[in-house]
């Protein structure tokens, strides 16, 4: 029955999505390894607590001195009941004064322990955040491309939150558990080995129970967690192309599709909660089913004087004490589970291979002249179809390069390439003569700046977002960049100026206008090599003509790779690659290329079409 209901929702129909990942494996570096155990996630987890054994050290102490008093409360009542039925009154205070201790001594070390578990929990907690949000920037871009962003974030959220509430709490209980267990068991053979192996006939019957119930929701509470992941993914995506969802009317196909994942997520949930609902039930009848037991059987050998009345009362409280860390132990083991679940998807990602991990016995480069050569390079992202094929040319210190061709040729690709965000299979690519193989990815790229079609503003001022090409820049530098980028007019007509607050992404400011703050952003960081994807793709033609200026004064001396669709910037190239199916099919001057019959040519024809389109308009 459970299986039919689940089944159909482990494989849903295809989802409408904004923008699939390309499930790019290339990083070129050594396959992660993955958590796949139980027990190698717990160890990962000591390793974490590891760091604070002092304390842990002090919690596991409490635990043992609060279980040990819990175990000799009821024996002092039971040897009470014995010594004052057959007199001996005269000592009840004294008694009462020692039951009242252990019972305060109880209620302190337990206190105490819950607080100090609760101070090394979130302490472990925040060391596991900090871990994963540092290793996220430092994994390779192939990584982020085969995975959505609210997937990540779920990572970083929902699943860390999990094992912090396991730590604060289900920890400890555990660890007292088993000791009252191992302890309530011990005492009970000491005062009656008859009567312990009465109270053992209900164990096999947990067992039996708990192992029907944890097989169940171990599975179902591992996909709540993977569907919960999936689900802040859609959200994060569906949120992120409102305009795109809007402009094609397809609120009703989104809404459709979450709630389908949103149903997933809740016959999951509610199929783990039921199951392991059965257990307090399950614990309570055999706890029922015990304690009759030992009432029954200790009444007959109590009436023969086999064992006397204390011990019986005694055994009573055992047998309660005996099914209650069982029953807890149940019931944290469905949290352990899901906590298990969350930080095996944490430490998923803490096993992927950095960008760092790959340049063992790398350099860092040196300050640059800029000269770049590809020679051979082919690159595939799937290591099926090739994106890139035998790409080879050279570009001389403070060449501006062109990069033209259709849509998929394969200029973005042999950027990324430059960059260092891929890896070729084939070929080597070079800089000033060294081979980028060898040197530190953060050293070449801290001598390139950036100008992306799709340009991403933090949120913050403009003054910092400016900044953030150099975080060192003084106030003067930030306004001599905003100025040489032609920025400095409009920022100034805005509420504050270079302290305007923009929000995440830039929203507030046109498009023209954050490619300005970029451009700016470039200029500020004073780069050796220069990126200038689609730069002026977004930007009216009056608007371009305004920031030409300032684009040439930050390529003048910088190797300069433009990929562009305007003609202006093209025709001011030194070198032309023409690109077509991840090959160059042409390279040259844009005089040496105009005149010869090809797809520059056509290039060239439809583009000046297209800008005396523009001008008539």
């Amino acid at each position: 029955m459970l299986k039919e209901l689940i089944e159909p929702f482990r494989h849903p129909r295809p989802a409408f999505t904004l923008g699939e990942s390309r499930g790019l494996s290339s990083g070129r570096g050594p396959k992660a390894a993955k958590a796949k155990d139980y027990n190698g996630t717990l160890a990962r987890i000591w390793s974490y607590l590891a760091k604070r054994r002092a304390k842990l050290g002090l919690v596991l102490f409490m635990v043992v001195l609060s279980s040990g008093l819990s175990l000799l409360a009821p024996y002092m009542i039971g040897r009470a009941v014995d010594t004052y039925l057959g007199g001996g009154g005269e000592h009840w205070p004294r008694f009462l004064g020692a039951l009242t201790a252990v019972y305060v001594g109880y209620a302190v070390s337990s206190w105490l322990q819950n607080i100090w578990m609760i101070d090394i929990a979130q302490e472990t907690v925040y060391r596991m955040r900090t871990d994963l949000f540092r290793h996220l920037h430092r994994l390779p871009i192939p990584f982020f491309n085969r995975r959505q962003q609210g997937e990540i974030m779920s990572r970083l959220t929902n699943d860390i939150e999990s094992v912090s509430s396991t730590l604060n709490s289900s920890a400890i209980q555990i660890f007292s558990s088993v000791l009252t267990l191992v302890g309530t068991v011990s005492v009970m053979l000491w005062l009656s080995p008859l009567l312990t192996l009465l109270t053992f006939i209900v164990v096999p019957l947990m067992a039996l129970g708990m192992r029907w119930i944890t097989r169940r929701t171990g599975p179902l509470f591992k996909e709540r967690q993977r569907s919960m992941g999936e689900l802040n993914g859609f959200i994060e995506e569906t949120l992120s192309g409102q305009r795109l969802i809007k402009a094609f009317s397809q609120e009703e196909r989104v809404i459709e599709d979450f709630a389908e994942r949103n149903r997933r997520i809740m016959l999951s949930g509610y199929w783990a909660q039921v199951i392991s609902g059965f257990i307090p039930k399950l614990m309570n009848s055999l706890n029922n089913l015990s304690f009759a037991i030992v009432a029954g059987v200790g009444g007959i050998l109590a009436v023969h004087g086999s064992v006397t009345v204390g011990t019986i009362l005694v055994f009573v409280e055992y047998t309660r004490q005996f099914t209650r860390p069982l029953n807890d132990l149940a019931n944290q083991w469905n949290t352990l589970l899901s906590a298990i679940a969350g930080a095996e998807r944490v430490f998923e990602v803490l096993a992927e291979e950095t960008e760092a991990a790959w340049e063992k016995g790398a350099s860092a480069l040196p300050a640059v002249q800029g000269a770049v050569s590809f020679q051979g390079v082919s690159f595939s992202y799937d290591g099926e179809r090739e994106n890139l094929s035998d790409i080879t040319f050279k570009a001389k210190p403070g060449e501006t390069v062109a990069l033209v061709g259709p849509t998929g040729a394969g200029k973005t690709t042999l950027i990324g390439l430059l960059c260092r965000f891929y890896e070729p299979d084939k070929g080597q690519i070079a800089v000033d003569g060294r081979d980028l193989s060898g040197v530190t990815r953060e050293s070449l790229r801290s001598q390139m700046a950036f100008v992306l079609q799709d340009t991403f503003l933090f949120k913050g001022t403009i003054r910092d977002n400016i900044r953030y090409g150099r975080l060192d820049a003084s106030d003067e530098e930030v306004e001599r960049a905003a100025i040489a980028a032609n920025a400095h007019s409009f920022i100034t007509r805005l509420p504050g100026g270079y302290d305007h607050m923009l929000e995440t992404g830039g929203s507030g400011i046109s498009q023209g206008q954050r490619q300005l703050l970029a451009i700016a952003r470039a200029i500020l960081a004073d780069p050796a090599i220069l990126v200038l994807d689609e730069a002026t793709s977004s930007i009216d033609t009056v608007t371009e003509v305004k920031i030409q200026e300032g684009l040439l004064a930050l390529m003048k001396g910088r190797t300069s790779f433009v990929i562009a669709h305007r003609l202006g910037t093209i025709r001011r190239a030194d070198r032309i690659l023409v690109m077509q199916g991840g090959r160059i099919v042409q390279q040259g001057t844009h005089e040496e290329l105009a005149g010869v019959p090809g797809l520059y040519a056509e290039l060239v024809s439809g583009g000046e079409e297209e800008e005396q389109g523009e001008d008539h308009h």
